[in-house]
């Protein structure tokens, strides 16, 4: 038990605000479209296939094609276009531009997200966010443990008594104990989104890797060069023929020859924002190639899919936003808090302390 109280302390003191900038930035984003101020933002979501081809007309033309287009949503009346890595902006759904960024720190929520997901270091970030995630699962299964021992001292504070160490450990102890079942939700989820292969161990019990992984490749099927004045009102038509109840989420163009057109549409029984249900069309004449069907992924897609609205809490409605955001905001106290105590409010050894009094008091 010692060593796992001297692990858990080291690995707290020394990442613990790494965790914390991971909770204080995903609770911000959890309610982003709460705080971002831009025209027609409340507008209602528009589903009609002549005004979102119209849209898209007035989008991609011979001179701008795009790489994707995520339509507005029921929380968001915003279309968001992607031109590359950097650039992009949002527009109205006509298709008119109210905002346009060159750079991610040209918007707020941008470089958040970028935070929260890459730590702004790329792919490199994001895969030591997904192992901070995994510690963090560790923290919480050692930490509860550890609560066993003083669990009859438990006291429930939204802050420490005192700034003192001991007051903060307590508090520490006793908030995490009461958090642990979200942060456990919490944790799990981001380490399955940005570590795939460990995603791959959790879902192996229903789904093999190689299975999930060729249910969402796209087909096998070499596209012509892309067609610029596109029939988008066709295209579309034939995907809502094709899924009737289903939401147009998001349009993806090709990046190099070859590349198929994919369009995301959501049904109603999913719970991923952007929904699995993908169709794929020829580029050269907006042929639909193939369309696959959210149920008709393995057991263990379907799981994942899962995952982000939980970890999102883009399911659940405004009571697991708020639990979630407790969450968030817990896990950066929390963080922040051991972190202090671990590198400035540390005790002094009682054993220096007095072999300095004992020397003191020899004569001179």
């Amino acid at each position: 038990m010692k060593l796992v109280d001297l692990l858990h302390r080291w690995a707290g003191g020394c990442l613990g605000i790494l965790l914390a900038l991971l909770g204080l930035s995903g609770a911000i984003l959890l309610h982003k479209h709460r705080w971002i101020s831009l025209p027609h933002m409340g507008d209602p979501q528009v589903q009609d296939v002549a005004l979102l081809s119209a849209a898209l007309n007035s989008v991609i033309t011979p001179a701008q094609v795009p790489r994707s287009i995520i339509f507005a949503s029921e929380d968001f009346g915003l279309h968001r276009v992607r031109f590359d890595q950097k650039a992009g902006a949002y527009t109205d759904q006509t298709g008119a531009v109210v905002a346009q960024w060159e750079s991610k720190w040209d918007r707020p929520e941008l470089w958040l997200f970028d935070l929260h997901h890459y730590l702004w270091a790329g792919d490199t970030g994001t895969i030591v966010a997904g192992w901070l995630a995994l510690i963090g699962l560790c923290f919480v299964v050692t930490g509860s443990v550890l609560w066993w021992r003083s669990r009859r001292t438990f006291k429930l504070r939204l802050w420490p008594a005192r700034m003192s160490r001991p007051a903060i450990v307590r508090h520490h102890r006793d908030a995490g104990i009461v958090l642990s079942p979200l942060l456990f939700i919490s944790l799990l989820t981001g380490a399955m989104l940005t570590l795939r292969p460990f995603a791959n161990v959790v879902l192996s019990p229903w789904s093999s890797a190689n299975e999930m992984r060729d249910a969402t490749a796209a087909p096998k099927h070499s596209g012509g060069s892309f067609f610029r004045s596109m029939k988008w009102e066709s295209l579309l038509t034939q995907a809502r023929r094709r899924f009737p109840a289903a939401e147009f989420r998001v349009l993806t163009l090709p990046k190099k020859r070859g590349d198929l057109i994919a369009l995301r549409m959501k049904q109603p029984q999913e719970w991923l924002s952007n929904g699995r249900t993908v169709l794929w069309f020829d580029p050269a004449n907006g042929r639909l190639v193939e369309a696959r069907s959210s149920d008709a992924l393995p057991a263990g897609s379907r799981i994942f899919n899962m995952v982000y609205p939980l970890h999102a809490a883009s399911v659940g409605g405004l009571l697991y936003k708020l639990l979630m955001t407790v969450c968030g905001l817990g896990l950066t106290v929390m963080g922040a808090l051991t972190t202090w105590t671990f590198w400035f409010r540390r005790p002094h050894r009682r054993g220096s302390s007095t072999r300095v009094m004992a020397l003191s008091d020899q004569p001179a």
